[in-house]
């Protein structure tokens, strides 16, 4: 239906007062000096409630649009919210009748909320603090339908860390865009109830179980949460690492690990060899709880797992002048029938390697095997890239570098 005048006038009113302040600034007259002008909001003035059955259907004959409205009244009941305490809303002194059912048959938000809450046996509704002004004519919707209205609770707002609102303009905090980058629900959802209230103390790395048994309604407090998605990272380490130390869940990991190698080295792969469960496996267990995100495994830190590095004699060479020794000692280590492939045993033996040599340090065999193992300067340490190449990939990666 057209806007009433009320409504007309209304926003005819609010134009005139927005110019009237801007005239007082240009003349330079203090605003205070002006007596104030309370803004008239626009609402719907009710014009159709008092309609004669005769009028209703003279207007439906004629093809004029329709709607149902829900008629307001005065002297709601106070509820006692679970968050905020006792409350009460005349919705009727500031607003008209509320449209519950649209001119297509759509209902809006009140009526199915309300008819929706019912069928479904809703005891405790949760919703944001917006919805609070609302609540005494959801209630009102109760009493005329005859049921029994559920409990309602309503939680603060969510805010940015800054305290400024979310808002999609302030950047991507859509719930696929964090799906895409590769974090977790569980972590999502442990890092917003963790930035809000509810919970007897601050945790992270809780599970939906220890969520659920944990939350108390009683906790919730009416001061606004801060989502802090810098610490997103974090939330989502704990969570991988549970979801590596988790046979089934490995698995998956596994097979989505195989699929980014794939997408970002291609024909780069060393071969076959690196996407076998086993060695792609061998990888995370390695990285548990050295990486955020599943896709770190794909970044240039980590490219040595899945292609051969570029490294000559001479590189090695202007780090220690005994590199064929220490090559010829280190595969000597790695293929002897009892040895042990473990990150702790390799690092004891590593020292005894050193040990052997004339005047290389333990720091620069380090370094000198770490190049030629990944061709890089920094990462996991040498024993840990060892365990996770194999024996016969080290020793292979190593006799090329000496031989180039």
């Amino acid at each position: 239906m057209s806007p009433s005048r009320e409504e007309v006038f209304g926003c005819a009113v609010g134009g005139l007062q927005l110019k009237f302040r801007r005239l007082l600034r240009v003349l330079g007259v203090a605003e205070a000096l002006v007596p104030e002008m309370v803004p008239i909001s626009p609402r719907y003035d009710n014009r159709c409630r008092h309609l004669t059955a005769s009028e209703v259907a003279q207007k439906l004959s004629q093809g004029l649009e329709c709607v149902i409205r829900f008629r307001l009244e005065r002297g709601v009941q106070p509820f006692q919210d679970l968050v905020y305490g006792w409350s009460k809303h005349e919705v009727a002194e500031v607003e008209g009748d509320p449209v519950i059912l649209k001119g297509d048959g759509f209902p809006t938000y009140h009526l199915a909320s309300v008819v929706d809450d019912h069928h479904m046996g809703i005891t405790h509704v949760l919703r944001g603090t917006e919805w609070l002004a609302s609540t005494s004519k959801h209630l009102l919707l109760y009493k005329a339908l005859g049921w029994e209205p559920p409990q309602f609770g309503h939680l603060p707002l969510l805010l940015n860390k800054d305290g400024a609102k979310l808002s999609k303009r302030q950047g991507d905090i859509f719930l696929e865009r964090f799906a895409r980058d590769g974090f977790l629900p569980e972590a999502l959802l442990d890092m917003v109830t963790n930035c809000g209230s509810g919970f007897a103390e601050k945790q992270m790395g809780r599970t939906l179980e220890e969520l659920i048994s944990q939350f108390e309604v009683s906790r919730i407090t009416t001061h606004s949460a801060l989502l802090d998605l810098e610490a997103l990272p974090e939330f989502n380490r704990i969570h991988l690492s549970r979801h590596i130390e988790n046979q089934g869940l490995r698995q998956k990991l596994v097979r989505e690990l195989r699929g980014l190698v794939e997408l970002v080295y291609g024909q780069q792969q060393v071969d076959p060899d690196v996407l076998e469960e086993e060695y792609v496996e061998r990888v995370l267990l390695l990285r548990k709880g050295h990486i955020s995100l599943l896709k770190d495994l794909v970044s240039s830190d980590y490219s040595y797992l899945w292609v051969r590095p570029s490294v000559s004699r001479q590189q090695l060479q202007t780090i220690s002048a005994e590199v064929d020794k220490i090559g010829k000692l280190v595969s000597g280590l790695l293929t002897r029938p009892a040895a042990a492939l473990t990150v702790e045993e390799l690092n004891r033996e590593l020292r005894s390697v050193q040990k052997q040599t004339r005047e290389t340090k333990y720091s620069s065999m380090m370094q000198l095997l770490r190049l030629a193992l990944s061709g890089q300067q920094h990462g996991p340490s040498v024993a840990e890239m060892m365990v996770t190449l194999g024996a016969e990939e080290v020793c292979g990666r190593i006799h090329r570098a000496l031989s180039s």
